[in-house]
């Protein structure tokens, strides 16, 4: 037995939903590392499922990211061992947590040169990106694309890996302050904007053409603007909600906007198979050993201040990464 702390949410709601506990961690099983936490990402995937956006069966753990060293492995896991440097994306919530188990499926050794507050901050986020602009819509060099909340985690990231491929960035953001970030991070251009107002600026960039793709993480207040700055048979990837759900959509608006193509991806279903994993991983950490991705210092709050985190989070009023450290 190990002797923990982590959060716990009982009822769906406020960051005051969020309820630290003291418990008893057994071993782990079959198919599981046991982790002791040095860094633990937050991602907006905690905030909709601590409000119950995304309903999880409760009592429930909450966080999907975080990197440290294994404590012990359970039976039949031969790819870990205890003292392994490690980070993980996926798997059951409840990586707000000292120590926890996570399958060793969702597991990936760091390099030397990665150290656990980076990998905490940025291999969701990485690995997000990499599917959404290699794998969900391939970006190519000469492309011109929009993607929202350009000054964010995934966005900055995003903007980086994007400028690296040849593209031309359209960042979208909430403030002159971001618009600042999201050039810093490679976008050629920097609208701001407070719901779908939008449209006519990515426009006029483009000569009225639109673009092939836009990647949006904002949801009810941005998804229909999205939509008006596609080239005919573009691409939607609608991957986030943060402010509000989607309304049911009538297919045939699509077609009357231009047989346009409409995604909801998933990083579990881009990383389902170890073989994608690894190779996801492998070229994060093939960018971030180029330099191509360049992250500032992460916001980092004590693991016990999980709440401010998520309220600050939900007032936009972070940039970048954000962690906490036991």
């Amino acid at each position: 037995m190990t002797a923990i702390q982590r959060f716990k949410v009982s009822k769906a709601g406020a960051p005051d939903a969020l309820e630290w506990t003291s418990e008893d961690l057994a071993g782990p099983g079959e198919g599981n590392v046991q982790i002791k936490q040095e860094a633990i990402g937050v991602n907006y995937i905690d905030i909709y499922h601590r409000a119950g956006t995304y309903p999880l069966p409760l009592p429930t753990g909450i966080g999907v990211e975080g990197a440290g060293v294994i404590e012990s492995v359970g039976a039949g896991v031969t790819a870990f061992a205890a003292g392994d440097r490690v980070a993980y994306v996926g798997g059951p919530p409840g990586a707000y947590a000292t120590s926890r188990h996570v399958p060793a499926g969702r597991v990936v050794k760091l390099p030397a040169d990665v150290s656990a507050q980076t990998a905490a901050s940025l291999i969701f986020k990485g690995l997000t990106v990499e599917y959404l602009i290699r794998r969900c819509y391939a970006v190519k060099a000469g492309e011109t694309v929009v993607f929202h909340a350009a000054a964010g985690g995934v966005g900055s990231i995003a903007s980086q890996w994007l400028k690296h491929i040849g593209a031309t960035v359209i960042g979208i953001v909430s403030s002159e302050e971001k618009a600042k970030v999201a050039k810093a991070n490679g976008c050629d251009h920097a609208i701001v904007s407070k719901g779908g107002d939008f449209v006519e600026k990515v426009k006029e960039i483009t000569g009225g053409k639109g673009v092939p793709v836009v990647y949006d993480s904002v949801g009810k207040d941005t998804y229909m603007g999205s939509l008006d700055c596609l080239a005919p048979r573009g691409t939607l990837v609608s991957f986030g909600i943060s402010s509000g759900q989607i309304p049911p959509l009538e297919t045939g608006l699509l077609t009357a906007k231009g047989s346009l193509y409409l995604t909801r991806p998933s990083i579990a279903h881009y990383t389902a198979k170890r073989e994608e994993l690894d190779a996801a991983a492998a070229v994060f950490f093939e960018m971030l050993k180029k330099g191509v991705i360049k992250q500032p210092a992460p916001k980092v709050y004590a693991l016990k201040d999980a709440a401010k985190a998520h309220a600050d989070m939900e007032a936009r009023a972070t940039s970048g990464s954000v962690i906490l450290t036991p």
